[in-house]
């Protein structure tokens, strides 16, 4: 059930659960990091599972690929060298803290910012998809290659995925704020003349 108040610019929606009242964007945060998740941990399971590592099926020939590869390191393969003793317990405690600072960003919010609400989301499941991984098998499952002949993009997934485009939206957000205040300075400073 949704009651919104009257003023549908600053609506704040309830919704009644069984343990009473939750309000969207911690519905949108449960909801959407969950589905990041799930969708993840499957399209994982399905390649580490039918693949052989390495073992490529081109889906559009010449542009874009489903390759099991097996990510030591960070995005793009970054610290994948760097010795096992420091590159497993970082890639473990680096995720938790930032999960955390996430979370305490996430409380901050206004109860009806959905964009925001929505972009940290998807960085909250695609962090805990990744972290899933390093915990379980030592490295990431990536699967989606793109490439222009021999030119190969680093492999990647949907967490991977998941997090470009929650951070682009946090990104987005702050140049559009940004823009935003110039204008209004620029409004400000011709009216006072």
């Amino acid at each position: 059930m949704l009651w919104c108040t009257e003023n549908e610019e600053l609506t704040t929606a309830l919704y009644i659960t069984e343990t009473g009242l939750m309000n969207r964007k911690y519905l949108i945060l449960s909801g959407l990091t969950t589905f990041v998740v799930l969708v993840d941990q499957i399209t994982k399971y399905l390649v580490h599972n039918r693949f052989r590592l390495g073992e490529s099926i081109p889906l559009i020939e010449g542009f874009f690929s489903l390759t099991y590869v097996r990510n030591t390191g960070a995005a793009f393969g970054i610290l994948a060298t760097a010795d096992p003793a420091f590159r497993i317990p970082f890639f473990v405690i680096v995720p938790i803290i930032a999960l955390i600072s996430i979370g305490y960003i996430f409380k901050k919010l206004p109860e009806n910012d959905l964009k925001l609400s929505s972009a940290l989301s998807l960085v909250v499941g695609g962090a805990i998809g990744n972290l899933i991984d390093r915990v379980y098998f030592g490295f990431v499952i990536d699967f989606l290659d793109f490439y222009w002949g021999v030119h190969h993009f680093p492999a990647f997934n949907v967490a991977d995925s998941a997090i470009c485009i929650g951070v682009g939206i946090l990104m987005l957000d702050l140049l559009t704020q940004e823009e935003s205040k110039e204008v209004d300075e620029r409004k400000n400073a011709s009216t006072s003349r």
